[in-house]
């Protein structure tokens, strides 16, 4: 049996060898002769039946997949929206037991335009990647320069603890660089955000026009929480922040805490919380009244700022 030169569904010229071809291959060449021969002719001669041929033209523009793109498409909807390719290829397999390529799956939904919801990759920020994200961590404004000319110029603060046994206490404390003096503190079980608050608070009680104060501290936690940022601009203060692990930046603070402790707590057995915080209190007090610091020409805190108002 001869070969027929005949156009495809695209017009595409296509070389059809009858003899190895199957049903479709004769029904294509009788479509495209039959201006030229009667169908019965041509079906004689190709040794097919006309009603196969007409059956032929009846789902010759059927899309051969509709059934699988109606089965993908359901179980994509069933899932959510959420199943890929390979998924839709083992759900085929499981619901409808049908073995599917699975490049054939792939290209079925390109056709149909579907892919699965990208789930968006959580991604894990710490509390300080988050405050640098957020603009929580202030610039050091301070950049070492502890000498103030007036009251309520520059605070510095910080928080330190102590242990008793297995217990903690914390401090929060605040210092006037301009005379040194602890213009705030606060004392708790808990280092959290209410100990700095609380202590800023106290401070801001007994000190009202604190408008262009600057208020340095590290990058702790608490001071770079939205309650702190909320607090001091509200009051006209300025934040400032150490570089991250440079506690140089803050050396005033980190060598009262130091006094603190070599003087006050460290040469005692104390033995409660109860006695560490009193022994604290006791410290701060006598640091603000009685001892006396060369770079106030000799005075204590309280004194050298009781000259100013005399």
């Amino acid at each position: 049996m001869a070969s027929f030169a005949v156009r495809g569904r695209h017009s595409k010229k296509v070389v059809v060898n009858l003899e190895s071809g199957g049903l479709r291959d004769r029904y294509v060449v009788i479509d495209e002769l039959k201006h030229k021969q009667t169908v019965k002719e041509l079906c004689r001669y190709l040794g097919v039946h006309r009603s196969g041929y007409y059956a032929y033209l009846k789902h010759k523009d059927k899309d051969p997949d509709e059934g699988l793109k109606r089965k993908i498409k359901a179980i994509y909807e069933q899932r959510n929206k959420t199943v890929g390719y390979r998924r839709i290829q083992d759900e085929l397999y499981r619901q409808y037991r049908l073995v599917v390529n699975h490049k054939k799956v792939l290209r079925l939904m390109r056709e149909l335009r579907i892919q699965a919801i990208i789930r968006r990759k959580y991604v894990h920020r710490t509390t300080y990647e988050a405050a640098v994200s957020d603009g929580r961590v202030a610039e050091n404004l301070l950049k070492r320069d502890f000498k103030a000319d007036k009251p309520n110029q520059k605070w510095v603060t910080d928080v330190t603890q102590y242990r008793i046994f297995d217990e903690k206490i914390y401090l929060s404390a605040i210092k006037d660089l301009w005379n040194n003096e602890i213009v705030g503190y606060h004392i708790s079980r808990r280092n959290d955000n209410p100990l700095v608050l609380d202590t800023f608070r106290k401070a801001f009680e007994t000190h009202k026009d604190v408008t262009g104060l600057i208020v340095h501290s590290d990058q702790g936690c608490q001071y770079t929480s939205h309650a702190y940022h909320d607090m001091l601009p509200q009051v006209g203060a300025q934040i400032s922040m150490s570089r991250r692990g440079n506690c140089y930046d803050n050396a005033s603070m980190e060598s009262f805490f130091s006094h603190l402790k070599v003087e006050a707590l460290y040469p005692y057995d104390i033995r409660s919380i109860a006695e560490a915080q009193r022994r604290i209190e006791e410290y701060i007090r006598f640091y603000n009244e009685d001892r006396a610091q060369r770079k106030l020409n000799k005075l204590t805190p309280v004194e050298y700022r009781n000259q100013l108002v005399a």
